[in-house]
């Protein structure tokens, strides 16, 4: 499926089939960070391929989804990742991503990161699809929480936003050495800073630069038909999208 209008998709802002991915484990003469275990949780199209990508450049990866570990059986072969339940996902891992339907993260389970390692960061990926997919989330429209935020609060967690706004093909095709004149940006929020850096180091090493877009009350500025949503340009570009951002949730994506 081609990537849609920004705006208009039906659900994901980061859909997309997986393809020219590689086939093994080896991992990449062009990464650029140290190596790390990594728990992903969820395995659609943003997860995916991030397990496809992330074991290419030698990182240590669990991934698990709501079917369970033997339904990512063709996923662990072709990748070298290895399949998890949710609940192990997290086991060691020095970051997790989270990266299912936004109304399914309250259904993830208790204690969840308890075996993390120290210090570790949690990615969110996710988008409020309030008339596609996740039906009216009053915390989110009445109180005017930021979609991280309201993750956040389900999670007992602090979470660094990024990928929300990215396409999924573009994780295996648009990564580009540092420097590179064609090398794009994502925008990456949060309020742990430690956090943050560690997340945009591990951005670094797939292939991307980073905007730093603030604290996760900022985080609206990414969320989805902002002007940012599904950019592929430059940090310049990136920032001054960010900046055009306005605060007010379009019609199409509230409740």
């Amino acid at each position: 499926m081609a990537p849609l209008v920004r705006g208009h998709e039906p659900l994901r802002r980061n859909a997309g089939p997986a393809g020219g991915v590689r086939t093994s484990a080896t991992p990449d003469s062009g990464r650029t960070g140290e190596l790390m275990k990594i728990g992903i949780i969820g395995a659609g199209n943003i997860g995916g391929n991030l397990t496809r990508r992330l074991t290419a450049l030698g990182h240590d990866v669990s991934v698990a989804n709501s079917r369970g570990p033997q339904t990512l059986t063709a996923l662990a072969e072709e990748t070298g990742a290895t399949p998890a339940t949710v609940a192990e996902a997290a086991r060691g891992a020095e970051i997790v991503v989270v990266t299912i339907p936004f109304k399914n993260v309250p259904d993830l389970p208790a204690g969840l990161f308890d075996e993390a390692a120290e210090g570790f960061s949690v990615i969110d990926t996710n988008n409020y699809y309030p008339q596609q997919r996740d039906g009216r989330i009053a915390a989110v429209e009445d109180e005017g929480l930021t979609e991280s935020r309201w993750t956040e609060r389900q999670l007992g967690h602090r979470v660094i936003k990024a990928f929300n706004g990215t396409y999924a093909q573009d994780i295996l095709d648009l990564h580009r050495p540092a420097g590179a004149p064609d090398r794009i940006a994502l925008p990456v929020a949060g309020d742990d800073e430690a956090a943050k850096k560690a997340v945009r180091a591990l951005i670094d090493d797939l292939g991307f630069d980073t905007v730093d877009a603030g604290g996760i009350d900022d985080s609206w500025r990414q969320q989805p038909d902002t002007p940012v949503y599904g950019l592929r340009a430059g940090i310049d570009e990136v920032t001054k999208a960010l900046a055009e951002a306005s605060p007010e949730r379009p019609a199409a994506f509230r409740g």
